[in-house]
């Protein structure tokens, strides 16, 4: 088995692992079940990619976020590790080759969305892998009680029985006691080792800033602050207006959501991670699965869903542990729009199966096929063709997704995608006869790789047009034309979303829904809105406080750079300590001038007061601003 530490120096380039990163690792080369709580930007891939890489055999990671799979693909790929992914939207033959690789080829590490699970050609085919790693990734979808779940994640512990010596992985950012204890009871994880690292975020200030005038505050924050910044919206609309109105005001702004283009999305996701747009204004489609650390300011103009769904999103600044900030801007109108949206989220069952009857009608659908069939699927034809409300439509069938009756993928996330289907020798003898050819098929092998002759890659043509300076029109020719000359496959994005049917069409009137349990989770949805609108209208209490007891750790210090910490703060300058504290507050500041101290040493110091006794002197420190937290767990004095 080869070393951790060098697996991590080869294909990362980091000399050491981040805090848990390790302990992890070896907990599954032990071949323990184990669950990870790693909190937003925690590092999670590398906890089962360095494994995967030091155990023989393929390593399965079962994931739902289909968008981000080619770019773990291609990131894992750029670092020299072979992998592939396979979800729902592939056709049957890329699906095919995909899994030849996997027991023929060199693969290591196979993406694949949760319903592929229950399939006869992936559980036949698994059967003939050396499988040596399950990782199951977000794996709060699989509880109820969780913020996103997914019917598919109920078929995994099925799939384990399959494989019963395999260990598991399972790792989430965001998990309270209940979904981390239906995660463990749903795996079937037998003693598993737990590692969870503190909800607690020492750099970052969280606010909340009640305003009639959002514009103008934002503008004078982002100008105030500086850096990075990433302001969310509801909607893709709003995205680009506030971006007109951040231009206008001289900020380098750009806007992102998941209805542009799969290159011009990759472009100004690149643009903003060099540093060449400062602010990127997006949709909560936005985020996921990016790693940059100098992020200053999270701005939401626009209450989010969940404290979970916060939570994530909040946590893209300061990855780098240096003070940052995340602001929410609300008025009164947003708890309104927070609760109507919520109710658009929950339809009523006829709508329902109104909904689900229109849409087997549109896509030619007979009763009791089409089970795991992918087809092309514009929803906004569907209807205005049948004269449906297009919001409520939207809604009926994200919730019909979330029942597990089927898949919406958006056509960013099938791109189009070739694949070299000649021998090497036929396609040298090819480029010698055909000249005019040789030029593009060697950009092709240079840009790609040999992976091309063996399983299907995805492409930007407007992409190639820029890189080799030809215009798209002839691209898109030239693929067709080798095509036609079965030198390549070349299956073009179809720029329609993919709907695929996880179940046989049922009858409308008789959907697979248990309506009570239907019920109970648009209860617990209520309660996860009040959750937030307790959180934004909170104006005493730590707002990291506020967050940490909602994922189950009620111990938790104020963190004295919140709104609510300041604000104590201004209201508390001027008074005097309570006697006889006097000496233990000097004691501490004389101790931090030294330079910052870790908690527990500063408390060891302070004997012989008891423990109890020195935490409570260093809250009131904190309280009275005279000391702050550096880091996690790492006090120093503060800044004046």
């Amino acid at each position: 088995m080869q070393d951790i530490q060098d697996i991590l120096q080869q294909h990362w380039g980091h000399t050491q692992f981040r805090p848990l990163q390790q302990d992890i690792i070896e907990s599954v080369l032990k071949n323990q079940d184990t669950l990870a709580l790693l909190p937003t930007g925690g590092g999670k891939s590398i906890c089962f990619q360095v494994p995967a890489l030091a155990k023989e055999g393929i390593c399965i990671v079962i994931t739902p976020l289909i968008a981000l799979m080619q770019d773990q693909v291609d990131q894992l790929t750029k670092r020299g590790i072979p992998a592939i992914a396979i979800y729902s939207g592939m056709s049957k033959k890329q699906i095919d080759i995909a899994l030849d690789n996997c027991i023929y080829g060199q693969v290591k590490i196979i993406y694949i969305s949760p319903e592929r699970l229950k399939t006869d050609l992936f559980i036949e085919r698994a059967k003939q892998m050396n499988i040596s790693l399950l990782v199951v990734d977000e794996a709060h979808c699989i509880s109820q009680w969780g913020y996103d779940f997914r019917p598919p994640y109920l078929e995994i512990n099925n799939f384990r029985e399959l494989i019963p010596k395999v260990p598991c992985i399972a790792l989430t950012a965001s998990a309270n006691q209940e979904v981390k204890q239906d995660i463990i009871e749903k795996l079937g994880f037998k003693n598993p080792k737990i590692f969870q690292k503190s909800f607690t975020r020492a750099n970052l200030s969280y606010s909340c800033k009640w305003e009639d005038n959002k514009d103008l505050q934002l503008v004078q924050m982002i100008q105030k602050v500086g850096g990075c910044s990433i302001v969310y919206a509801r909607n893709r609309r709003k995205t680009q207006e506030i971006t007109q109105l951040l231009q206008q005001n001289g900020i380098n702004a750009d806007y992102y959501h998941a209805g542009l283009a799969t290159d011009v999305r990759t472009k100004k996701q690149q643009d903003w991670i060099q540093n060449k747009t400062h602010c990127i204004v997006a949709t909560n489609a936005f985020g996921m699965g990016i790693d940059k650390p100098d992020v200053r300011l999270v701005v939401h103009m626009d209450l989010p869903d969940t404290l979970e769904a916060y939570y994530q999103e909040a946590g893209r600044a300061g990855r780098d542990e240096k003070k940052a900030y995340a602001v929410i801007l609300v008025e009164e109108q947003d708890i309104k729009d927070l609760q109507a949206n919520w109710e658009k989220t929950y339809p009523a069952p006829a709508l329902l199966s109104k909904t689900y009857q229109v849409m087997s009608n549109y896509l030619q659908i007979a009763e009791g096929s089409g089970e795991l069939t992918t087809y092309d699927f514009d929803w906004t034809e569907m209807a205005r063709r049948f004269q449906l409300a297009a919001s409520e439509t939207y809604f009926a069938i994200k919730t019909l997704e979330s029942e597990g009756l089927l898949i919406l993928n958006d056509s960013f996330q099938n791109p189009s995608k070739i694949r070299i289907q000649a021998t090497a020798a036929e396609v040298y003898d090819f480029m010698i006869r055909n000249e005019k050819f040789e030029t593009f098929i060697k950009f092709l092998l240079r840009h790609f790789g040999g992976n091309l002759y063996t399983q299907f890659i995805s492409i930007s043509e407007v992409n190639i047009s820029q890189l080799i300076k030809m215009p798209l029109a002839d691209v898109e020719r030239i693929l067709q034309l080798l095509t036609k000359f079965e030198i390549l496959e070349y299956e073009k994005q179809s720029g329609l979303p993919k709907l695929t049917l996880l179940t046989p069409r049922a009858n409308s009137e008789n959907l697979p829904i248990i309506w009570s349990e239907y019920l109970k989770k648009k209860d617990r949805s209520q309660h996860k809105i009040q959750s937030i609108e307790t959180y934004v209208r909170a104006d005493k209490t730590c707002r990291n406080r506020l967050i940490t007891a909602y994922f189950g750790e009620s111990d938790q210090a104020n963190c004295g750079i919140c709104d609510n910490c300041i604000q104590r703060k201004k209201e508390s300058s001027g008074k005097a300590y309570p006697e006889g504290m006097e000496k233990e507050r000097q004691l501490i500041l004389n101790y931090l001038k030294n330079g910052a101290m870790n908690l527990q040493d500063l408390i060891e110091c302070l004997r012989p007061l008891t423990q109890a006794e020195a935490a409570k002197m260093i809250q009131y420190c904190l309280e009275m601003g005279d000391i702050t937290y550096q880091s996690t767990d790492v006090l120093a004095l503060a800044s004046s």
